[in-house]
């Protein structure tokens, strides 16, 4: 494996431009078959891992306005 720098750029942008030339009902194709990849690895993650996996709640931040000094 070599380590171009410039070839990874270039193909990473010929990637992203075949993405931003396809249309709206592909695009939304792929966002489902991604969803249904993330919740199959999950679904496995959580098996393998078993049902003593200990999770917390993300934090929810606000905005103090009273506290901002802007």
């Amino acid at each position: 494996m070599t380590f171009d720098l410039l070839r990874i750029l270039a193909s990473k942008r010929a990637f992203r431009q075949a993405l931003a030339t396809r249309n709206i009902v592909e695009k939304l194709a792929m966002l489902d078959e991604l969803r249904a990849r993330t919740l199959t690895l999950r679904a496995a993650r959580e098996a393998a891992h078993g049902s003593s996996l200990l999770r917390e709640d993300p934090e929810t931040y606000r905005l103090d306005t009273k506290s901002n000094p802007s």
